[in-house]
């Protein structure tokens, strides 16, 4: 049972721990949140947890960066930024993709793709939000287009941010799993 609860604590602290990393300058969509969505469907035991942590942990970061680095946007405290549930719901979906993913283990191709395909996930969740009801792109689908389109400079980000947080996140608990035989034996359970 105590090697259970290392491990939870563990998977939470890497995930709390990258999910505060967005405090760091970085370029544009260059975050850590695609890759928390994976590395919790692939190393927490409930599936709940795998979607609510990450979730949780996104949050978190969100309510310190709006009213403590964007305070001055802000005129009073924020809860949610607006359309906040477009990304929250890629991260659903990103967590879900991990779940399937990595439902007979994780490799380094699994981890590459889940990368990949978290990028994607991502990019077309929050253009077609972005499109929806705009005022900038028509509702058709030459407007669709249009968003897609405006959105890839951005996908770079993404997609970078998801392929080097993976790898930290993933890669940095493997070594501690070698370290901690705990950690070997709780994957097993």
């Amino acid at each position: 049972m105590k090697k259970l609860h290392l491990h939870f604590t563990i998977v939470c602290v890497f995930i709390l721990v990258a999910a505060f990393s967005r405090m760091i300058p970085h370029m544009s969509n260059f975050s850590p949140l695609g890759a928390i969505a994976l590395f919790g469907a692939a190393h927490f035991k409930k599936s709940w947890q795998a979607f609510l942590i990450p979730i949780a942990a996104t949050w978190l970061s969100d309510l310190f960066i709006n009213n403590v680095i964007y305070a001055q946007f802000y005129p009073e405290f924020s809860w949610v930024y607006s359309g906040f549930y477009w990304q929250y719901t890629a991260y659903i979906l990103i967590a879900a993709f991990g779940l399937l993913l990595y439902k007979r283990g994780v490799s380094v191709g699994k981890i590459f793709g889940g990368a990949i395909g978290s990028g994607a996930i991502f990019f077309l969740i929050s253009n077609f939000g972005c499109w929806i009801g705009s005022t900038i792109y028509p509702q058709n689908f030459s407007g669709l287009m249009s968003c897609m389109a405006a959105g890839i400079p951005f996908y770079k980000g993404t997609l970078l941010g998801d392929l080097v947080y993976c790898s930290a996140l993933f890669g940095g608990y493997a070594i501690l799993q070698k370290k901690l035989l705990t950690l070997r034996t709780a994957d097993l359970d």
